[in-house]
């Protein structure tokens, strides 16, 4: 990785953060009629910081990245950046081909994100260089440090990390492969300073088999909806308790999965149907995502009331 001074900064105040908290990718508020709702999504967002976050990733997979058009995008990171003040470091999301990636990525600087993450390209398959020609011609059109996100199609070998970790701009890898013999190559090939994520889906089900191959690092979805639970376990791992951890996992984590794993989509759908329990003024889902069917929901706030129980804490 490049001594440039700039990537550098945020790769410290990104490992910084990490250490202090789990990092939080908030939920993109609609109203009822599938408008943006910008007001709704600076409650969410202010919510999630007054819990306490490592780092804010606004408008990724979570926060419907793939919903939204550019306008909306850039109201969505600009109102992230206005709420966080410098306090964390913002990572907004982009993606598509390089060239539409890199016309977000103007819009994420314009409204003062620190870095980017870079979702996996649309449908088409691709071998290794092509892969990593995507980082290197997105980070020649934009000063902001990326990190590049491998699940789906996009699944980097280590002589790939190694070139991409040549780019001056590219300062980490999130990973959602959940193959961690292919991560500990990775984490081996890579320079010192370079970062590495757990992005697996609802991360904390497979947090501590990341950490041991290095990668302590994880985003919550969780903490979307219930940070009290998302912190308790986040302090359970740093404090080596583990009977805390598998009380959360038993009592939360797993069924929680059980019952993301029902419907296609449910990763984000029901992380929203929860918030909207909470009083989090998000909204509904975008097509193509569908929100909960009623007996879906009611499981879930079953299960939820169960979780903040674990914790101390009520609906």
């Amino acid at each position: 990785m490049s001594g440039d001074p700039a990537p550098q900064k945020v790769a410290r105040r990104l490992r910084e953060g990490m250490a202090r908290g789990v990092l939080s990718f908030p939920l993109t508020a609609f109203r009822d009629d599938g408008t943006l709702d910008p007001d709704g999504f600076r409650t969410h967002v202010a919510a999630r910081l007054a819990a306490g976050v490592g780092a804010l990733f606004p408008a990724c997979g979570t926060g419907e990245f793939f919903s939204l058009d550019e306008d909306e995008y850039r109201t969505v990171v600009t109102v992230a950046v206005e709420e966080a003040h410098g306090r964390v470091p913002v990572v907004a999301g982009t993606g598509y081909g390089w060239a539409q990636a890199a016309r977000f990525a103007r819009a994420a600087e314009e409204a003062g994100a620190d870095a980017l993450l870079v979702l996996p390209h649309y449908l088409t398959e691709a071998p290794q260089d092509g892969l990593a020609a995507q980082l290197e011609h997105l980070a020649a059109r934009t000063r902001l440090p990326l990190i590049a996100y491998q699940r789906g199609q996009v699944a980097y070998t280590a002589g790939s990390l190694r070139r991409l970790a040549r780019v001056p701009n590219v300062i980490g890898l999130k990973d959602g492969h959940s193959d961690l013999d292919r991560l500990q190559r990775l984490t081996l090939a890579a320079p010192d300073g370079f970062l590495f994520f757990n992005g697996a889906a609802t991360a904390e089900i497979q947090a501590r088999a990341y950490a041991a191959v290095g990668v302590p690092a994880y985003s919550s979805a969780v903490h979307a909806f219930a940070p009290e639970i998302a912190g308790a376990f986040f302090a359970a791992l740093r404090d080596g308790d583990h009977g805390t951890a598998d009380k959360l996992l038993r009592g939360f984590y797993v069924p929680f999965v059980e019952l993301r794993d029902r419907v296609p989509g449910y990763a984000v759908s029901l992380v929203k149907a929860a918030a909207r329990l909470r009083g989090q003024p998000v909204g509904p889902v975008r097509a193509p995502l569908t929100d909960p069917a009623p007996a879906d929901l009611a499981d879930l706030k079953a299960l939820l009331t169960a979780g903040l129980d674990l914790v101390g804490a009520s609906l």
